[in-house]
């Protein structure tokens, strides 16, 4: 169900995880979903660890190796502060919590569109390094079809349309001429962990 969600959101209104939050979870924490008539919500959250194999202090270029030995390089913005602190080998953590409700509304006239909010939170001078940031974009679609037979309706959002499979109680309730309100809502957590101690070589 998760996937289904966040595969609608990005569809809707091009919402997009972050390239570390995308591997393989280190540890991930339990989903949470509730259900409603006419709305439904689904609560994930993640952590990953990456260990720090590059950093660059000029550009605030750091290059991380996920749990999978895949390799991306971020660019710590400025609430990320004391990136002096963190050095070759460290472990960074990433963790995000990520949230999805859609919700009904009958006969709807809004407007198609979606919207971003962003807003970020940062480490104390003199503090390990760390920065939350967190992003919620809202996106209006229209109901353009049904399909008892599934069930599923097609969704239009501002630029692609998609179908979604819903539980039949949710079907029930739902007519072409509707909207959906879709809220996605991500935040993002990095902080500096202790790094592990290398083994000595023979």
């Amino acid at each position: 169900m998760k996937r289904q969600l966040v595969i609608a959101a990005a569809v809707l209104g091009a919402v997009s995880l972050p390239a570390v939050g995308q591997q393989k979870p280190e540890a991930a924490g339990a989903v949470v979903t509730s259900s409603e008539p006419g709305k439904g919500t689904i609560t994930a959250a993640v952590a990953v660890s990456a260990r720090v194999e590059a950093v660059d202090q000029k550009t605030r270029e750091v290059t991380l190796k996920g749990p999978e030995g895949k390799v991306v390089t971020l660019t710590a913005g400025p609430e990320v502060r004391n990136l002096d602190k963190v050095k070759v080998g460290d472990l960074v953590s990433v963790r995000y919590i990520e949230s999805l409700t859609l919700t009904l509304k009958k006969d709807g006239k809004e407007l198609r569109e979606a919207t971003e909010q962003a807003g970020v939170a940062r480490s104390k001078p003199g503090e390990q390094p760390a920065g939350v940031v967190a992003r919620q974009v809202q996106v209006t679609a229209d109901v353009i079809a049904v399909d008892a037979k599934v069930p599923s309706i097609t969704l239009r959002g501002p630029k692609r349309t998609l179908e979604l499979k819903v539980k039949p109680e949710q079907f029930k309730l739902v007519k072409v001429g509707d909207q959906v309100e879709v809220v996605y809502t991500e935040a993002v957590a990095v902080a500096l962990e202790p790094a592990a101690a290398a083994p000595a070589k023979k």
